[in-house]
């Protein structure tokens, strides 16, 4: 069955970093967006990150320069390097999948059909 599976969420301190990463299993990742996505507790969830296959990739704003998304097809293998970590950042983050459109992969959570379990990040 299809399966996202995240891991490498945890502690850090404000100005430190975190790459927490996802697996992908019994679906191929080729042809697919695939995004990172958080909550934090009484918020929504928001989009954070997304590429395609091709690897062109799509940012919060509030994101860029601090967050990088990448992934491996053949591996079918997804991360996301977090530096400059803030207080503001903690939030559950969730891996999310889902076939590729036309445009820049979506950073809209109802965009994508394939959740993960997330991984939960507290930076203090």
């Amino acid at each position: 069955h299809v399966q996202l599976v995240e891991s490498g969420g945890g502690s850090a301190q404000a100005g430190g970093f975190l790459r927490p990463s996802c697996t992908a299993s019994g679906l191929s990742a080729g042809n697919r967006w695939m995004g990172w996505f958080r909550q934090a507790p009484g918020k929504g969830p928001e989009g954070v990150a997304a590429i395609d296959s091709d690897g062109a990739s799509n940012y919060l704003d509030s994101m860029k320069g601090r967050f990088i998304i990448s992934r491996d097809n053949a591996r079918n293998w997804l991360d996301l390097q977090m530096d400059s970590l803030e207080p503001g950042d903690t939030a559950r983050y969730y891996c999310a999948a889902d076939r590729r459109r036309h445009g820049p992969p979506s950073l809209r959570p109802g965009d994508y059909s394939v959740w993960g379990q997330g991984t939960q990040v507290t930076v203090s």
